[in-house]
């Protein structure tokens, strides 16, 4: 499960970097800059998801030898 959720990171970051070099700066809420914009925030999320389950996961191993 680790490996996958790291493989999921990965692939959120890359989709980060690959959104924000679509960005049209001069125009940022422009027709063709608001779907990459939305591409950003989505694979935002998608990280602080991600970030939040491994933590869980390191919570959940941690605790599990002290029941």
């Amino acid at each position: 499960m680790k490996i996958f959720t790291n493989i999921l990171l990965v692939i959120a970051l890359a989709l980060v970097i690959f959104n924000i070099t679509l960005l049209d700066f001069s125009n940022l809420f422009g027709e063709k800059s608001m779907v990459a914009l939305i591409g950003v925030v989505a694979s935002f999320c998608a990280v602080c998801v991600l970030a939040i389950f491994k933590i869980s996961k390191i919570i959940a191993e941690k605790t599990k030898g002290r029941l």
